[in-house]
């Protein structure tokens, strides 16, 4: 493992090129569930500076990495090299959800290349404190063939009083009970309760 200091143009070189990648969160509770999700969705990544990277996240089941982040902050990112010479980089940090409607999220929006796809739910913005990478010999070749656009499609055949409801009722908590979007939608929403 190589410990460096900043991200350099090599090293967003290679996050850049990545069609996937990984997030790691954790609530601070001891008896909490840890949360590993994929992502995807090319230009949803990018790297805002030497020790800065954000994502686009989407409307999707769960809203745990944002209920973790609103709970302590702590995220890490780990990208692997699925083709060409073997490397894992992890980021290591502090991440914020940015919501839309919130101060500062049209302009770090606009540092995106892409018009994002149908149900935005946040931006992550990820303040990097450990840039690591390692050899990857075990991670396997595989060939990427694209995008999968269901996420796209389904997010755009709903109205966003559709997708308003579906955050209320499935994004509100992470299955340990912490608020994710709870309160998001203003103050006499109709939000689930945690779970028991």
């Amino acid at each position: 493992m190589k410990l460096h200091d900043r991200i350099d143009e090599r090293l967003r070189d290679f996050l850049l090129s990545q069609p996937v990648f990984f997030v790691g969160t954790a609530p601070a509770a001891l008896d909490g569930h840890v949360n590993v999700s994929p992502k995807g969705l090319s230009g949803s990544f990018t790297v805002l500076g030497d020790h800065r990277v954000a994502y686009l996240d989407y409307t999707a089941s769960g809203a745990e990495t944002i209920a973790h982040l609103r709970d302590n902050g702590r995220i890490v990112l780990m990208f692997c090299a699925f083709d060409g010479p073997p490397n894992v980089v992890r980021l290591h940090g502090r991440g914020v959800p940015v919501l839309p409607g919130s101060p500062g999220f049209a302009e770090l929006l606009a540092r995106f290349d892409i018009e994002p796809a149908p149900a935005l739910r946040a931006i992550i913005d990820v303040t990097v404190d450990r840039v690591s990478d390692s050899c990857g010999f075990s991670v396997p070749l595989m060939s990427y063939r694209g995008d999968r656009d269901l996420l796209t499609r389904h997010n755009a055949r709903r109205t966003p009083e559709d997708v308003a409801d579906y955050q209320r009722r499935r994004n509100s908590y992470s299955i340990d009970g912490l608020p994710a979007l709870a309160g998001a939608h203003g103050p006499t929403a109709d939000v689930t309760e945690p779970p028991a």
